[in-house]
């Protein structure tokens, strides 16, 4: 029996005997405050911090409150490490956030958290029901920002794949449970009703007429509080906030409506309406169901890719396997990945080669050949071969994690126009009770028996659900459907900027062209080295290169020679010194400082050593096999394509006599390419495309950058698109996608719209009745999110 607490390692007491089940073991504990700490780390599911910890937690306050120390236990760095994202002074998670009912509560949140000292910003997504925020962890905790929200009525957790799949099934079951009892209810209820109906007809005794009134209203009370308890929750979450939301007049409604029939049944005086409460709160829940299961469909993929990491991974220590939890891997590591088994960190080949299935990135099944010196991904999938692989990036700063991150933001992104429809829902929500109690009044003097259920109409059928949930269900279903093709969207703004772009600039190298170059010929200008000496110090030099001219030198890589003061000057070509040697291998124009040799210019790289050129190579790249066809269709749809390259003009020349672009620019720096682009702008709306690791400046000149290939270092830079299927035809997919969306967003405004403003004056004028206001409503909502998932299918 140990002696000490598990938890924090101090002395147990004589005579207390307290224990906490941890990884189905009981383990003692020194004091109550230690008990519950380690039993809300069970309860939450981070067991792992105790296997993992390298020294005993803190011992635990039983005087904190348990909703803090639930809260606090995430502020630990070695629990952080999961799920937490940091970027020099910022850290970024994304929340699951429980609650959210509509598009008024993400709203509600942003609005309350922003105000935060250190919250730099937060986009909460209310179709996948997560949040995406970054924060100054000096000057707020994480654990300050979940009690934050937990203060204005919902719930926030990290996400995790597995426990919003578990969340989202309690959920459904709620939901079912909820629609199951109301509906069984509501049915007795519409028969008691019809009973009540025909005895007017028949002269039924009145001790009846009281004994039916009184089952109904006792039928009805589960289906007015529990079966609509969401509704009141959200209407007092932002009543608690000095807000409008969607919930407030379907709550007025449902309670008025109960309130009014229950007086009338205990003083059994004027008409009963159970039947309409009943079928008016079930027909709002069977709505507010089929948005939770439509949102759920288009919030799968996140998820789903969460799921593609890897539980372990098979480490090598002195040549010997030793297997750990892949979150714990760190840079350097060196892991063993055998046939069949998942990738768990990015990482380099430094042994062996295989074919890859990269389908979780770009979509496409097809597996991609890697040897020494490729990069490849956490959750992708080794094919045959065994390998050795470097571990670069693990945990959150890998690229999936990136790319969920980026992915969950760009969904949360709201454009103007939707920034616009969520202030007019906010106002129209005060419009709509100022006409109900206009409407009421009206009616009272005009036709007391039907006042009140013109009123209820006027409350429910104009509520803006379908208003609010317009712009984010379309958004997260186009990036869904482009995510689904391997094409990462970044930046927010992309898909409104996408549309109105009319000029697209593409780099040459890696983009037009493949970008996997072979040595076509060598010429040796200083025959005191030979062709082996050359391509081993241009090897060298290029091994701290990403420039896909890099991968030419690879398989002449000789590890017995090592550089140092590596230099890289951007789009040029990089320096260091070899043996002594001042080495250099670059453009042309970059090694000569004077005039380039005639003879020299249509080379591709020099190399000197100590200043005087001792070789000149010559590199082929073969264009792209659809690069043709993505010009042809852009010219057809008259957007107008630039060619911005920094190769000499021969090679610029031989890519434009076949793909016949409008404009070509050779021979240009990274900071030409800029001030060209820059240039264009004040008549066009510009895209750049590039590899993505030399072309930072122009990326930042452009309108919308896109970037080629899923290399780490794309990810960290500037582009707003990232083509993970590294095909330029994405481009033709990605402007179609973001067009659907625009024109499936105006869609849905212009159905919201002309609903409630057709749905008003009739609700008004006393033409519609309860039963058709909810079903109005739910239809429109409903319509509003088939509309999007339209987008699911764009091909």
């Amino acid at each position: 029996m140990h002696t000490s607490c598990f938890h924090c390692g101090e002395p147990i007491p004589k005579g207390l005997s307290l224990v906490v089940t941890i990884d189905n073991k009981p383990q003692p504990m020194c004091c109550v405050g230690c008990e519950a700490v380690a039993q809300t780390i069970v309860d939450n599911n981070l067991t792992d911090y105790y296997r993992f910890r390298t020294e005993s937690a803190p011992k635990g306050e039983a005087l904190i409150p348990e909703q803090l120390k639930k809260r606090t236990l995430l502020d630990e760095e070695s629990l952080q490490s999961e799920f937490i994202y940091q970027d020099g002074q910022c850290k970024e998670a994304i929340l699951t956030v429980e609650g959210i009912n509509c598009a008024a509560c993400a709203w509600l949140i942003e609005m309350q958290i922003n105000q935060l000292p250190g919250v730099v910003n937060i986009n909460v997504n209310a179709t996948t029901q997560r949040a995406t925020i970054r924060w100054h962890h000096s000057d707020i905790k994480l654990s300050e920002i979940l009690i934050a929200i937990e203060k204005i009525g919902y719930q926030a957790l990290p996400f995790k794949a597995s426990d919003a799949e578990q969340a989202n099934q309690i959920q459904s079951k709620a939901f079912i449970k909820r629609l199951g009892i109301s509906g069984i209810l509501m049915m007795q209820v519409m028969m008691i009703a019809v009973g009540l109906y025909f005895g007017a007809f028949s002269d039924m005794a009145e001790h009846f007429v009281v004994y039916l009134r009184y089952a109904s209203l006792v039928l009805t009370v589960p289906i007015v509080t529990y079966g609509a308890f969401i509704f009141y929750i959200g209407a007092y979450n932002a009543l608690k906030a000095k807000r409008l939301s969607m919930d407030v007049p379907v709550s007025i409604a449902i309670i008025l409506a109960f309130i009014a029939s229950a007086w009338a049944t205990i003083y059994q005086t004027g008409e009963v309406y159970f039947e309409s409460v009943s079928m008016f709160t079930f027909l709002l829940l069977i709505g507010k169901f089929l948005e939770f299961r439509a949102r759920n469909r288009a919030a799968e993929v996140s998820a789903n890719l969460l799921k593609l990491m890897p539980m372990t991974a098979t480490k090598s220590v002195n040549n010997q396997e030793q297997y750990v939890v892949a979150r714990k891997l760190l840079p350097k590591d060196i892991v063993i990945v055998k046939p069949g088994e998942v990738i768990p960190a990015d990482g380099v080949i430094t042994q062996g080669n295989s074919p890859i299935n990269e389908a979780m990135l770009s979509g496409e099944q097809l597996p991609v050949d890697k040897s020494v010196g490729d990069t490849v991904f956490a959750g992708t999938i080794n094919g045959d071969g065994n390998l050795l692989v470097e571990v670069k990036q693990a945990g959150s700063s890998s690229f999936l994690s990136q790319l969920i991150r980026v992915s969950e933001a760009s969904q949360a992104h709201k454009p103007k126009i939707a920034q616009l429809s969520d202030k007019i829902a906010q106002y129209f929500v005060a419009v709509i009770l100022l006409t109900a109690i206009g409407t009421a009044i009206y009616w009272q003097q005009h036709m007391p028996s039907e006042a009140f259920w013109i009123t209820l109409s006027v409350l429910v059928a104009t509520c803006p659900c379908a208003l609010s949930l317009a712009t984010p269900t379309a958004l997260t279903c186009g990036t869904t459907r482009l995510n689904r093709s391997g094409i990462m969207i970044k930046s927010s703004h992309v898909m409104e900027t996408i549309p109105e772009i009319n000029t697209i600039a593409f780099d040459k190298t890696g983009t037009l062209t493949t970008g996997d170059f072979n040595i076509a010929n060598i010429q040796i200008l200083d025959n005191s080295y030979s062709k082996e000496m050359v391509l081993a110090y241009a090897a060298n030099l290029e091994s701290h290169s990403e420039h896909p001219i890099a991968k030419a030198f690879t398989r002449f890589r000789d590890f017995s020679i090592t550089s140092e003061q590596i230099s890289i000057d951007a789009g040029s070509g990089i320096s260091g010194v070899i043996d002594g040697k001042d080495v250099k291998i670059g453009k042309p124009s970059w090694i000569f400082s004077a005039d380039v040799p005639h003879a020299l210019s249509t080379f591709s790289c020099i190399v000197s050593i100590n200043n005087q050129p001792i070789a000149a190579i010559a590199l082929i790249d073969n264009i792209r096999d659809e690069a043709e066809s993505v010009i042809h269709t852009l010219k057809a749809q008259h957007i107008n394509t630039i060619m911005l390259s920094g190769d000499n003009a021969s090679g610029c020349e031989k890519v434009q006599q076949r793909l016949q672009l409008d404009y070509v620019h050779s021979q240009l720096t990274a900071t030409e390419k800029m001030h060209t682009l820059k240039a264009m702008q004040h008549k066009n709306t510009i895209a750049m495309v590039g590899d993505g690791i030399n072309d930072t400046p122009v990326f930042g000149a452009a309108h919308v950058s896109i970037a080629m290939g899923s290399g780490t270092e794309i990810a960290k830079s500037g582009a707003d698109v990232i083509l993970l299927n590294n095909r330029l035809t994405s481009i033709n997919l990605l402007r179609k996608v973001a067009l659907k969306t625009k024109h499936i967003i105006w869609q849905n405004y212009g159905w919201a719209f002309g609903y409630n403003a057709i749905v008003l004056p009739l609700a008004v004028c006393g033409y519609i009745t309860p039963y058709m206001a909810v079903i109005g409503m739910s239809l429109s909502s409903i319509l509003v999110i088939t509309n999007s998932l339209r987008l699911l299918k764009v091909k």
